[in-house]
């Protein structure tokens, strides 16, 4: 069982938005879905919490209400191996939503999420300043991470300490 598990408000699309997430991550699934009944406080029938997976890892959606809204003071930060990993995961999760710089986007429902290649922490883990100076520069001018360009920045950078 795992510990801690996100728990998610939403404004009466938490199933909805379960629905979306499990479609976009592999190794993904709806879990129990608990609904309002006669008693409310929301519509009978509807979704009261949502329990879903992620690539194996639980969360809980709730149809609180509109007290409370998602702020990108916290997100959810995804290791991507390929670029085609980085591509499908930006497209999908961004549509409907923002696309920000350095990796970053809003989804259709405001949640924030972090769409990073674990290149990136590679390259910026160099030893060398020079090097990871470089790809920090060229990650800053990217919206959707571009594993090429780092990989640019970093040779580049290399060539130049010669």
């Amino acid at each position: 069982m795992q510990k801690i598990i996100p728990f998610l408000w939403f404004d009466g699309r938490a199933e909805e938005a379960a629905n979306f997430y499990v479609s976009i991550f592999k190794n993904s699934k709806i879990g129990k879905v608990r609904r309002y009944g006669e008693a409310g406080p929301g519509p009978k029938g509807s979704a009261m919490s949502v329990e879903f997976e992620l690539d194996g890892e639980q969360f809980i959606a709730l149809n609180g209400g509109p007290q409370f809204t998602f702020s990108p003071a916290i997100s959810f930060f995804v290791n991507c191996e390929t670029q085609e990993e980085v591509d499908e995961l930006w497209e999908q999760l961004s549509a409907g939503g923002q696309k920000n710089r350095c990796g970053w986007l809003q989804d259709k429902f405001g949640l924030s999420w972090q769409i990073i290649p674990t290149a990136l922490g590679q390259l910026m883990g160099d030893p060398d300043p020079q090097k990871s100076n470089r790809v920090m520069k060229a990650m800053l001018q990217m919206e959707k991470i571009d594993i090429n360009g780092l990989k640019q920045a970093y040779d580049n950078a290399r060539a130049a300490t010669k």
